[in-house]
């Protein structure tokens, strides 16, 4: 695989709410602050989690 097409898919499963990618170490799905795992504000798609309902966060910590 080229590097520009792995590129190319690995932000599509990135939200602008996300702290990391998906399946990044350390990263794990909460609830989306904004739409309260609805995926939807009012009739429109929750721009913070893409629409899926949650977010990717840091866990644990240091």
């Amino acid at each position: 695989m080229n590097k520009n097409a792995q590129t190319e898919t690995d932000t599509t499963n990135v939200n602008p709410g996300d702290q990391g990618e998906p399946g990044t170490p350390g990263v794990g799905e909460n609830i989306c602050p904004e739409c309260k795992g609805k995926g939807r504000i009012g009739l429109t798609s929750c721009p913070t989690c893409g629409g899926t309902g949650v977010v990717l966060e840091g866990i644990g910590g240091a």
